[in-house]
């Protein structure tokens, strides 16, 4: 079970503007951040909230680049205050604005602490209805500090798909088909008196002992390319630990209309994005910190990978969605009590009065208040008669008989 924090508070989600939000924390207590803001595209989204696809205008858009960076300019500052010196931090944006980010990240974090650009291909391409190349990646900037986490990722070689690199070194194929390269098996020592003998008719200073070489030889793990020739070892490929991952991410496909993971929010990225994040540049037990989170990929990941985490959204609906898909996809239980104990996640400052529930755009509110009221919202905008949702009775919708059980 993950340990909470003595420090922070975590397991929680915080409605409001993160740059309110982040003035609660102190100093130097979060692990790692993950940020992807709404990028500066000058359009809108149309959103389809749960099951039933009610169409939503979502709003991604600022009057220009220079309103951008300065929007997001301070909420940045806030998060490299709350940041370990040793924590990592991922901003995720598109082609709009990166390198206007790029060169603001610099100024806050320093240069020296500029890790990589993380370039995630998509596999859908954008702009073909248009003259010139269709944008089709994203950038993820990479920031840490000194003593950083970092643990390698790699990926299982592909015996179809090999670089030439590769395909050059295992040249070689079994009759059931597995790749293998031929290694040295001399020692690099030649003062190695007690691994000087001969072996398969050939004398020399081996790397490993009698009795080891002539069990690799009765496996089959020894070749002799000609009579006389010196032996070699049978490096398989499929027992290598595969290649590393570089800063070209090509392997993770975008959320389809169909992926079953899919929420309806116009930028939810894959889980395993995420995942391949939370792995790389923190530890069990690390504090994540999301403070665009959306419909809360980050927060999944980091609970699926036994970190401890705090998420920030300025919209109460998308807190509610965070909620539901922490409870329904981590079985993880949103309950005071329980949160108290380690064992569940709770939802803070959401609107509660009167004046909070005005501010709320007319849409936002409808969904909120029928997504928090546990109910269904309705397909129809127009000609709805008022009906903006329904309630059911438990008994009457599977996924929650089955819940309630």
């Amino acid at each position: 079970m993950t340990r909470q924090s003595a420090l922070i508070d975590t397991r929680v989600i915080y409605c409001g503007d993160c740059l309110d939000q982040l003035a609660g924390l102190p100093n130097h207590c979060v692990d790692l951040i993950y940020i992807d803001p709404p990028f500066n595209s000058n359009r809108n989204y149309e959103v389809f909230w749960g099951e039933t696809k009610e169409k939503r205008s979502f709003e991604d858009r600022h009057a220009s680049t220079q309103a951008y960076i300065e929007f997001m300019r301070p909420r940045c500052v806030e998060l490299v205050r709350v940041l370990k010196p040793t924590g990592s931090f991922f901003y995720h944006c598109d082609w709009h604005a990166s390198h206007y980010v790029r060169l603001m990240l610099d100024q806050i974090f320093g240069e020296n602490n500029f890790q990589s650009e993380i370039i995630w291909r998509r596999n859908s391409a954008k702009g073909l209805a248009f003259r010139g190349f269709a944008n089709n990646h994203d950038t993820i900037h990479y920031y840490a500090g000194s003593g950083f986490t970092w643990n390698p990722i790699v990926q299982p070689y592909d015996p179809d798909n090999l670089d030439a690199k590769t395909a050059g070194k295992y040249s070689h194929r079994d009759p059931d088909g597995r790749l293998y390269q031929l290694d040295n098996l001399i020692n690099p020592n030649p003062n190695r008196p007690n691994l000087t003998y001969e072996f398969m008719g050939v004398k020399r200073v081996w790397r490993w002992t009698k009795e080891r070489m002539e069990a690799a030889r009765q496996a089959g793990l020894v070749v002799q390319p000609s009579p006389g020739a010196v032996p070699r070892f049978k490096r398989y490929l499929d027992e290598q630990e595969g290649r590393a991952i570089d800063d070209v991410w090509t392997d993770i496909p975008p959320l389809n209309s169909q992926a079953q993971e899919r929420l309806g929010y116009p930028t939810q990225k894959p889980l395993a994005l995420l995942e391949r994040i939370v792995k790389a540049a923190s530890k069990p037990n690390d504090i994540v910190l999301d403070a665009f989170c959306g419909c809360g990929t980050a927060l999944h990941a980091a609970e699926n990978l036994k970190r401890q985490w705090i998420g920030i959204d300025i919209s109460p609906t998308s807190c509610r969605v965070m909620a539901n898909r922490l409870r329904r996809e981590c079985a993880l239980p949103e309950n005071e009590d329980l949160w108290r104990a380690g064992r569940g996640f709770i939802v803070r400052d959401l609107p509660r009065s009167e004046a909070e529930l005005r501010k709320i755009p007319p849409f936002e509110f409808e969904n909120w208040a029928v997504i928090a009221l546990g109910g269904i919202p309705n397909k129809a905008q127009v000609g709805d008669k008022g009906i903006d949702g329904r309630i059911y009775p438990v008994s009457a919708i599977e996924h929650r008989r089955d819940a309630a059980r």
